[in-house]
């Protein structure tokens, strides 16, 4: 049976937007009750998270903005990003979390991990909190894994919304690929199939846009059909994944129409690529379709 690691501390539910925001703690609180209820929890190795250092997040985050999140007062950081007493602490855990399942990786402990963290990450930009995110957690671990000798990372983004944040600070990196499926168009804007990145990191993004009402058969096409040529010439030592379950058909905030079995369909395809590899959660909000999409993803995870 495949090493799985499952990292999820009580921290990640002190991040405390406003009652009406979509991203409560609640969501956390139900995917592991599904797991459970799945009989699935005591197949995993649960790991805890690590409080990500300055040091950590100066790597992707200028550090005029890391001091602005750190002593911001709780309140409205944008229209859509709040944060609350213990919101910056949160973070510093959900990156410190994926941190620490690559780390546990590389060492041969697990063999794959998933990590059910919050506040989510990809929106977040070199100086800007966005879109619910406030650090960018897959960036903060994919420089982490490059520091620990994972040469070269490829990050996949199945979140309904595309990773701005995640996208603009590789896209002059050749030794980082950014692969996104999204919603086209549709916040923040970001993500058309022209974007290709610049510089020596030209090639090295690839963004497939999902018209509204897209389900499986079209994700079905780019994880099947594009994704594993991209990663075969690309040979990357690690695949980090930002997974966004509001791709899901009963997700409240995106138009796309993936099914459960379609859920599990991209996982599958992501793991048959057969390297270390790292989810890291993103969107999800229905919280019905969350859980099962969480079970999905860890039942892929241990018989992959």
């Amino acid at each position: 049976m495949t090493r799985v690691g499952f990292l999820f501390d009580d921290m990640f539910l002190r991040h405390e937007p406003p009652v009406w925001h979509p991203d409560s703690g609640e969501r956390l609180v139900r995917a592991v009750l599904a797991l459970k209820a799945a009989g699935l929890w005591d197949l995993l190795t649960v790991l805890q998270p690590r409080r990500a250092g300055v040091e950590d997040l100066a790597r992707v985050h200028a550090p005029a903005y890391i001091e602005k999140i750190r002593t911001a007062p709780p309140g409205e950081l944008d229209p859509d990003t709040f944060v609350s007493e213990q919101s910056f602490e949160a973070a510093l855990h959900a990156a410190g979390g994926v941190m620490e399942a690559v780390e546990q990786c590389r060492i041969g402990a697990i063999d794959r991990a998933f990590c059910a963290i919050r506040p989510p990450g990809h929106h977040a930009e070199t100086d800007q909190a966005l879109g619910f995110c406030i650090i960018n957690n897959v960036a903060v671990a994919a420089r982490y894994a490059q520091a620990l000798g994972y040469g070269k990372v490829f990050i996949i983004d199945f979140d309904a919304h595309h990773g701005n944040g995640t996208q603009h600070i590789f896209e002059a990196d050749d030794t980082v690929f950014y692969f996104s499926t999204h919603q086209y168009p549709h916040y923040p804007g970001t993500g058309s199939a022209a974007e290709r990145g610049r510089g020596k990191g030209e090639g090295f993004i690839r963004n497939i846009p999902m018209p509204n009402g897209s389900g499986d058969r079209e994700y079905h096409a780019a994880y099947h059909e594009v994704l594993p040529g991209l990663v075969n010439a690309f040979a990357p030592d690690i695949i980090l994944v930002s997974a966004g379950y509001d791709i899901h058909r009963d997700d409240p905030l995106a138009a796309i129409r993936v099914t459960d079995e379609g859920v599990r369909d991209i996982v599958r395809s992501i793991l048959s690529l057969s390297l270390p590899t790292v989810f890291s959660l993103e969107g999800g909000y229905d919280l019905d379709a969350l859980g099962r999409s969480v079970v999905i993803t860890i039942e892929e995870m241990i018989k992959a």
